[in-house]
């Protein structure tokens, strides 16, 4: 069965992924349910910590699917996204034929056909996903990668194929549901754009993050958690912070503050612990000289 069709509308969408404790705006389920209807990967932009690779683990545990998770960085490259050779075993298999042989010649071919074998092959994200499809395949931060690497991508998201040139080729028999994040710290191209349907993911409002801390958060008490979440907001209004602080955080700063057993989040007690929710010094510094207008008396 093919698992875009899991869902009949978008609305069962949003009530899968709230059933796994992923709230999502209307927008947000709407995209994703015609992504998976489609055929089409989902391509999210947004601040860190708006919940982008959250919305992929949520969608992977919804539809009771494997999670694929391919990590982009500065300089990777289409192998390390695809397969690699297991050397030192080929070696290991080497001396074993050798000594088997007594020592005695073998035909090259042969060799290259026992040392380029599938149990010698060391299967990547994007190989996994074409191969043990059904799953989820998250191509997590995908501006941190370069422009030859984002040509791979759009070539195996627009074939669903690739070639390993020992094995020959691998299609995917049912193409793997498809999530891109990106911060946005550099353009994507268009080419890879127009392949994907697109969504930018704000922070949430508050009572949407309110009603995300008492989904996933039930022990802490209504009044800290109110609290909590209109100071994180109170911290994002200020522009000029380096990395304001996302949900994840929220959730961080509500359940230390629990095991605290505090009650009322006051100056003191969020100075003290603003380690939690804010991860850089400058930042630290600017929040603590305007936490007394933040905090709800």
């Amino acid at each position: 069965m093919d698992p875009r069709t899991t869902f009949e509308t978008a609305p069962d969408l949003a009530g899968a992924l709230g059933g796994v404790g992923y709230l999502a705006e209307e927008a947000l389920t709407t995209v994703a349910w015609l992504a998976l209807r489609l055929g089409r990967p989902l391509l999210m932009e947004g601040e860190p910590g708006t919940g982008k690779t959250a919305l992929a683990e949520a969608l992977a545990e919804a539809m009771d699917l494997p999670l694929i998770r391919l990590q982009c960085y500065e300089g990777i490259d289409s192998s390390q996204a695809l397969y690699d050779w297991d050397f030192p075993r080929q070696i290991l298999h080497v001396r074993a034929l050798e000594a088997a042989s007594g020592g005695g010649p073998r035909e090259v071919r042969e060799v290259e056909e026992d040392l380029f074998d599938e149990r010698f092959l060391l299967a990547r994200p994007v190989l996994r996903a074409l191969r043990e499809s059904p799953a989820v395949l998250l191509v997590d931060e995908v501006d941190r990668a370069d422009d030859e690497f984002e040509a791979f991508l759009l070539e195996v998201l627009s074939t669903w194929q690739v070639t390993i040139p020992e094995l020959g080729p691998v299609s995917a028999a049912t193409p793997p549901v498809v999530v891109l994040t990106s911060n946005r710290t550099r353009e994507l191209h268009d080419a890879l754009k127009r392949r994907c349907l697109y969504h930018w993911l704000e922070h949430p409002g508050i009572e949407r993050e309110l009603e995300i801390v008492r989904t996933r958060a039930p022990e802490v008490s209504a009044d800290l958690a109110e609290q909590v979440v209109r100071a994180v907001h109170g911290i994002r209004e200020d522009r000029e912070l380096l990395k304001p602080p996302g949900v994840a955080e929220t959730l961080d700063w509500a359940r230390a503050l629990h095991e605290l057993g505090t009650r009322t989040l006051d100056t003191a007690t969020a100075a003290s612990t603003l380690g939690v929710a804010v991860k850089y010094r400058e930042d630290a510094e600017r929040v603590k000289k305007a936490l007394d207008g933040m905090l709800t008396p």
